[in-house]
């Protein structure tokens, strides 16, 4: 018998998983593919590979949680820096957002002239700089006296913010700016959505801030794919279990049986890397269904459809790069399309002279629900995106060398979730509603972009830490 079983390889179960192993602690960790790392893994497609989904690493420095517990696994990923992180053209304007504070200024003053953008933007640094400093609060949802404790250890944070936790983003930067035209509100409201995955009037301006923030920490490029990076990190797991769904999972007595559709294995702790909203058709036990199924109300249907590309050119890309068009693009709740290249040197995911490409846009699950329409829809997105990209970046139709899409459908299919992103932290899921990363079923915990604290890989992180010390290893 196992001490922990892991269910998922996506950031946090890997992590998790590899940080028990650290601590000679009996893991095993299960993946439904063959490959590690869920949404942000690297896919083989007609001989080509291709990073699923988020494609930037963020959060690996000196005083950053995504540092720290990979210090503690003993694994150093191979990087490359990226700066720029993300260059943001909106029409004829071309924003690069650099780390450094003055040369990121500079050029947003040239595009959106504002006597307030010096005190705004170092605001945002400001903030972004104080925040990680916290690191004293925790978060339980075992029992009531858990919960209240632990949410009283979020005090001194929220004295600290307080002014910026009680005001959503949309009025505070309103307010701040005194007039700020549409198009430089279009500027950051894109930004904050890449990072908090909702719009600035659901959330509170001090995660708008953190968002907009990301930019001015160490930002990476994965060398070879961001499975590579999984593969890495996991590398010294004895019992991993690639190509392994786990199909149903019993609650006994005093531990639980995981089954798949080769063996059964129990293990006195579970910790699931699905999403809360999906984790109740992996049990029977209706006390466990019934857990997650009052967490149902927290999906917002949000997803990603997604464009892969390889392309063959001699010419040179950023890593990253945001296209805000003046108009929502059909099929999908945005109008910013997020477009990812490999480096041109990065030869073990594209040969030399090529490209791999992943291009995502927020969308809807439930634009995907009607069958007769879903092949028309797939297609012409796929075309407006295409399109798109070409046009706005200069790339020529033949040196495009492959093109397909997936759906949420897609993601279902191959990840067992349509909804992407995870929890927004808007002010209907926030504390004390957010989902913890334990659980009041003896034994069952969680962990992902669906539980405490948020999305993204410092965001995840954040519940990696969080369920070390409920877990106190």
């Amino acid at each position: 018998m196992f001490e922990y079983a892991v269910v998922g390889s996506g950031i946090g179960g890997s992590t998790i998983a590899a940080y028990l192993n650290a601590k000679q602690k009996d893991v095993v960790l299960f993946e439904k593919e063959g490959y590690l790392g869920g949404c942000s893994s690297t896919f083989k497609h007609k001989g080509r590979l291709y990073n699923t989904g988020a494609t930037t690493f963020a959060g690996y420095q000196n005083g950053f949680l995504v540092k720290e517990l990979f210090d503690t696994i003993g694994f150093t990923p191979q990087l490359i820096p990226t700066d720029p992180t993300i260059v943001v053209k909106q029409g004829s304007k071309i924003t690069p957002r650099f780390r450094d504070f003055e040369k990121f200024l500079a050029s947003v003053q040239e595009n959106y002239p504002h006597e307030k953008n010096r005190d705004f933007w170092e605001l945002i640094y400001k903030l972004n700089n104080q925040f990680y400093r916290y690191e004293s609060h925790y978060y339980s949802n075992k029992n009531i006296v858990s919960k209240i404790k632990s949410l009283l250890s979020f005090v001194p944070l929220g004295v600290k913010f307080w002014s910026y936790l009680a005001r959503d983003a949309q009025s505070f930067i309103e307010e701040f700016f005194g007039e700020i035209d549409t198009e430089y509100m279009q500027f950051l409201e894109s930004q904050i959505l890449i990072v908090a995955q909702a719009p600035t009037k659901e959330i509170n301006f001090l995660t708008a801030a953190l968002s907009l923030a990301y930019t001015f920490n160490e930002n990476y490029y994965v060398y070879g794919g961001f499975s590579k990076l999984f593969d890495g990190l996991t590398q010294n797991i004895s019992h991993l279990k690639r190509s392994s769904e786990v199909l149903l999972i019993q609650k006994e007595e005093d531990y639980f049986s995981i089954h798949t559709k080769k063996e059964t294995i129990q293990a006195k702790k579970v910790i699931l890397n699905s999403t809360v909203y999906d984790s109740a058709k992996l049990f029977e036990d209706e006390s466990i269904r019934k857990y997650y199924k009052k967490y149902e109300k927290l999906n917002n249907y949000q997803s990603s459809f997604m464009l892969y590309m390889t392309l063959k050119t001699d010419k040179s890309f950023e890593h990253h790069y945001q296209l805000i068009q003046d108009q929502e693009i059909a099929f999908t709740k945005s109008n910013a399309i997020f477009v990812s290249f490999s480096d041109k040197n990065d030869n073990e995911i594209a040969p030399q002279g090529h490209y791999s490409v992943t291009v995502s846009i927020h969308t809807d699950t439930r634009f995907w629900n009607d069958p007769a329409q879903y092949e028309s829809q797939k297609r012409k997105l796929h075309e407006i995106l295409l399109d798109t990209i070409l046009s706005e970046l200069h790339i020529e139709k033949s040196e495009v060398v492959e093109s397909f899409a997936a759906t949420p459908k897609s993601f279902m299919h191959y990840l067992n979730r349509e909804q992407l992103g995870g929890n927004a932290i808007t002010f209907k899921n926030f504390l004390p509603f957010l989902p913890s990363n334990d659980t009041r079923i003896k034994g069952l915990y969680g962990v992902g972009d669906t539980t405490y604290a948020a999305q993204g890989w410092p965001g995840v992180m954040m519940g990696v830490k969080n369920l070390t010390r409920l877990l106190d290893v």
